[in-house]
């Protein structure tokens, strides 16, 4: 279960003027409310966003009978192209471009994402102010005949011969690839209910989710097999809301620190590193997985090629504050153990 947020001193200023502003008949001064969210216009990013709120406003119902914060919708590049992968029109920064833009602009507060779809270096100006608790990071297979015999210790067999398999991440592919190499990819884009739709029409045999989408859309039912990390490594930040804020406003950094996920902030600062140090895009099979037992942070990163040929994972332990530096070290050891053709290959216009 979540902790209860505890009412920081910044929340505080914002339901105290969220009732002025409720009784005032001009309006107050200060921070002009109310607050504007930005998020992406797909079901998926509303419900994360509504979630965010829900949390943020949890402690005092104020903030929200006041009106104190505005959802914000902004169609972004990466939504609007359906029919190119990410790595052909500039990369998974695309989900999130437009949406920085408003943010640096002013035109909107702070902005909420999947962190496994936020570029690893964000703009000048603009920070990663608060990381929610993880949902489920576990990669889920959507088959269209949802009759065949699933073993859940051998996943991958219940995909026939060649199936076809409706996909957008090269992560996914590479790893698929290495333990069936007979199967066949096609893209297939778009926000959840379109790729389960297309699946359904017959566009591909099957075809793969993060299981936390699923399962905030209230779709879980919709998943036949779950593949554990050891089966399929997630991508780094699946399972994890982030908001962005500018730096310079410490007041909303200030806010955003009482709901902020201490777990959560060191396992996406691992697999943020690793993924960093690698160089790692959407044209890069790279995963990263973090989690913290018994107050040890064990990360567990993979790099491998397109086609699936060659894959290496490696893995270290170490203490959470230590985060960044064992993600920094871990991709040096991926790196030193993967030979530069591989590296080159993902360089390739």
């Amino acid at each position: 279960m979540n902790a209860p947020v505890l009412p920081s001193d910044a929340l505080q200023r914002v339901a105290a003027e969220a009732v002025r502003r409720s009784h005032a008949a001009e309006p107050p001064t200060g921070r002009k409310l109310p607050l504007r969210v930005g998020s992406r216009a797909s079901p998926l990013a509303l419900v994360q966003t509504r979630n965010f709120l829900t949390r943020l406003t949890r402690f005092c119902p104020v903030l929200r009978d006041m009106g104190a914060f505005q959802e914000y919708q902004i169609s972004t590049e990466g939504d609007r192209n359906q029919v190119q992968r990410l790595a052909e029109i500039g990369g998974k920064g695309l989900f999130a471009k437009e949406i920085h833009e408003a943010l640096a602009a002013g035109r909107i507060d702070f902005a909420v994402h999947s962190l496994k779809d936020l570029e690893t270096n964000l703009p000048p100006g603009l920070v990663l102010a608060c990381t929610l608790k993880r949902e489920d990071a576990r990669d889920a297979l959507i088959l269209r005949d949802r009759t065949v015999k699933i073993d859940p210790e051998r996943p991958y067999d219940c995909l026939p011969e060649g199936a076809l398999i409706g996909c957008a991440s090269v992560r996914r592919q590479a790893q698929m690839l290495h333990v069936r190499p007979d199967l066949r990819f096609g893209l297939l884009r778009g926000n959840v209910q379109t790729r389960l739709d297309k699946l359904r029409a017959g566009a591909c045999d099957a075809t793969l989710l993060a299981l936390a989408g699923l399962r905030r859309l209230g779709m879980e039912d919709r998943v036949d097999v779950v593949f554990e990390p050891h089966q399929m490594l997630p991508a780094s930040g699946q399972g994890i809301v982030g908001v962005t804020v500018r730096e310079s406003d410490l007041e909303l950094r200030e806010l955003l620190s009482a709901i902020e996920d201490p777990e959560a902030r060191a396992v996406s600062t691992a697999e943020r590193a690793l993924l960093a140090e690698l160089d790692g895009s959407c044209r890069t099979p790279i995963g990263g997985y973090a989690r913290i037992e018994k107050g040890v942070l064990k990360l567990t990163g993979m790099i491998a090629s397109e086609d699936g040929t060659f894959l290496l994972q490696r893995h270290i332990e170490g203490a959470p504050l230590e985060a960044a530096r064992m993600g920094t070290e871990l991709a040096d050891e991926l790196r030193r153990d993967t030979p530069s053709n591989i590296f080159e290959d993902m360089r390739r216009p």
